[in-house]
């Protein structure tokens, strides 16, 4: 068995690794860049209108053979690890015949941000698989574990073939909603692993312990106590810990949770997984707003009936201007136009609940700076998706991998200084021959 990473070693984000024997080859996530070679962010609007050859050459999408065209023997299949844009982002490049192994509801979440974002995904070939039951591609079978994670339905991944193995930690953390699942993992991880690909978002940043989602509900139920004032949360919507998160401080304090019609349309397709709160009558402190650029959007594109699900349970914009402390609002930029028809809702709470980097992008200064022009008190509650460096501790001490290959890190130089196992630190395009 051989493995390249084709981009990881030296940058978080992008992240796609190939992995073959003589007969079968596949590939694990097939992510967009974060950032250029420069570090600067990347921006995909540079290169949209290159053909593929001019993407292959910029270092866009990655020189793999039989993944675009059906002129070479295509590969036997791709493996999506979770639903985040930096594991899956350049799949709409991927030939539609190629086979893509994922989890159903990360299959959903790509579908539902294809019709509610400009970034459109198709997955004509998609085979889903489930925590703990292997499967097989060619002679290479594939265990996925469950991991916590801030993307919904996250997994990592062995990689078994001719008695040798390959563990790819995927983005995974344990101070979650989902922590049980490490902790699992802890007691049934596979051992002896020969090679363990392990992601290193935080090595070179904060050496201390990340705070939990438990801590993030606590410090939200603080703030939404305070009499008089509207809540504002600013975080992901597909952040659905962070969501369950801001849902249980609501009904802590008596408030009512507001999503747009994209948010409650997430938290309803996954319902079925359980424990998540979605618009129904079973949840009757969560309400549904429909901003209107995403109304325009559902409606230009034929998708009305997106719209009509969930009215409900529709909260009105006069509704919340008569008694605006009753509220807590999930937001992002795009809603700042229907947000200023929200009347008496100044000197409000503004919870900013992501990662800090993001408030160097022009629209989120722009947003913020709108919140400070209304009085808004401003507060950072959040928490890492990625694990501190106790935890990747924590998942070498138990699979005790006879080497350790960095990915998904800025950091790989550090890992010999974290690890005492063989620290293999590579860079994209290196081939390892499992042996």
């Amino acid at each position: 068995m051989h493995f390249t990473i084709h981009r990881g070693t030296l940058e978080i984000g992008g992240s796609c690794v190939e992995i073959w024997t003589e007969t079968t080859r596949i590939l694990v996530d097939f992510g967009m860049p974060l950032v250029e070679k420069d570090g600067s962010e990347f921006d995909f609007r540079k290169y949209k209108d290159l053909p593929l050859k001019g993407l292959i050459k910029a270092g866009v999408l990655p020189d793999v053979k039989g993944i675009y065209t059906d002129k070479e023997e295509l590969i036997d299949g791709i493996i999506i690890s979770h639903p985040h844009q930096d594991h899956y982002g350049l799949f709409g490049y991927i030939n539609p015949a190629v086979k893509c192994y994922l989890g159903k509801a990360t299959h959903k979440l790509i579908e539902i941000s294809s019709i509610f974002t400009p970034q459109k995904t198709t997955i004509a070939n998609p085979v889903y698989y489930e925590k703990e039951k292997p499967f097989s591609i060619g002679d290479i079978t594939i265990t996925p574990y469950w991991a916590d994670h801030s993307a919904f339905d996250s997994y990592s991944l062995l990689i078994e073939s001719g008695g040798k193995s390959i563990f790819y930690s995927g983005d995974f953390r344990g101070h979650g909603r989902k922590a049980g699942a490490f902790i699992w993992f802890t007691y049934h991880a596979p051992k002896d692993v020969d090679y363990l690909l392990l992601e290193g978002t935080s090595v070179g940043r904060s050496p201390k312990s990340f705070r939990n989602e438990q801590n993030i509900e606590f410090d939200l139920t603080k703030i939404f106590s305070i009499p008089g004032r509207l809540n504002v949360v600013y975080s992901s919507g597909q952040n659905i810990d962070r969501i369950v998160s801001v849902y249980r401080a609501c009904i802590r304090t008596g408030k009512i949770f507001v999503v747009d019609v994209y948010v409650a349309t997430i938290l309803a397709e996954l319902s079925e997984s359980g424990g998540i709160p979605y618009p129904s009558e079973a949840f009757d402190s969560l309400k549904v707003m429909f901003p209107y650029r995403i109304s325009k959007l559902l409606a230009d594109q034929g998708n009305k009936n997106m719209l009509y699900r969930f009215t409900s349970f529709k909260v009105k914009k006069e509704e919340i201007s008569i008694q605006p402390d009753r509220y807590v609002i999930l937001v992002r930029p795009t809603m700042q136009v229907d947000l200023v028809l929200i009347k008496g809702t100044d000197r409000g709470n503004f919870i900013y609940s992501m990662w800090e980097g993001y408030k160097s992008k022009p629209n989120t200064r722009k947003f913020l700076e709108y919140f400070e022009s209304r009085g808004f008190s401003f507060f950072d509650i959040h928490t890492s998706g990625h694990s501190d460096i106790n935890t990747l501790k924590k998942m070498v001490e138990t699979i005790a991998p006879k080497h350790i290959v960095p990915i998904h890190t800025f950091g790989g130089s550090e890992y010999r200084k974290l690890f005492k196992e063989d620290v293999v630190e590579l860079k994209d395009g290196e081939t390892i021959s499992v042996v």
